[in-house]
């Protein structure tokens, strides 16, 4: 008999476009409403509902109540890091309106993957990292130098303090849209944190896309020599 997990469960599951939109909205690391899931998927409230309880059930999220409301996240980084690989096999989406191709723009040029910088500007930096001898790379993972040690801790990310968390210090990530790798890890989490507490960088309500700040443009020059391109 075969006792092995089934995968056919997980992809069944991943393969309904409500769900997947669902899902992929999920993405950047925080907690909606099923209601503005529902608005995701294009979906009633309801059927939004239904495939999130399909979800719960498959251990894929989390749910948590307060006061009226009920809201949803990915419960392990681990699947995100599987919904991220499949978006590079993925054909892109057709863009009907000018609020889409904006939106699209902003994702491609800098956004949340789960809960560090990705797009452009997620992997201008591990390049910009690199180069500048703040961090090592090997084929599946960054190590900090000392010289990045100390640019980090001037940022208020003490390296550490992050190697004690108990998941992946500093893997490499590779970007569904720039098809290069950015910084992930507890490392990436922890930088991104970094730019949004000193102002640097702004998550936007209901979306993947994330805000450069006028001081965040100045800054990832300063310190990473990283051009912000308008656009």
């Amino acid at each position: 008999m075969n006792v092995t997990p089934n995968i056919a469960e997980v992809a069944k599951l991943i393969t309904d476009p409500s769900r997947a939109a669902m899902l992929t909205a999920l993405l950047d690391d925080r907690f909606y409403t099923a209601s503005e899931l529902a608005g995701f998927a294009g979906v009633k409230q309801q059927t939004a509902s239904f495939h999130l309880a399909k979800l719960a059930d498959a251990d894929m999220v989390v749910s948590q109540k307060q006061g009226r409301h009920r809201y949803y996240r990915l419960k392990h980084a681990e699947t995100a890091r599987i919904l991220e690989t499949l978006l590079l096999a993925a054909p892109p989406g057709e863009i009907r309106s000018f609020r889409q191709s904006a939106e699209d723009r902003a994702i491609r040029k800098a956004r949340t993957c789960y809960d560090h910088l990705a797009g452009s500007l997620g992997v201008k930096l591990a390049e910009q990292l690199v180069s500048m001898d703040f961090l090592k790379e090997n084929e599946e993972a960054f190590t900090v130098t000392e010289k990045g040690a100390s640019c980090f801790k001037e940022l208020g990310v003490d390296v550490r303090e992050v190697k004690r968390k108990r998941r992946s210090f500093c893997h490499r990530c590779l970007d569904w849209s720039e098809r290069r790798y950015h910084l992930a890890g507890a490392l990436g989490s922890a930088l991104l944190d970094a730019f949004i507490r000193m102002g640097w960088i702004e998550r936007r309500p209901l979306s993947r896309a994330v805000s450069i700040t006028p001081k965040g443009e100045k800054e990832f020059e300063r310190v990473f020599h990283i051009s912000i391109k308008k656009n």
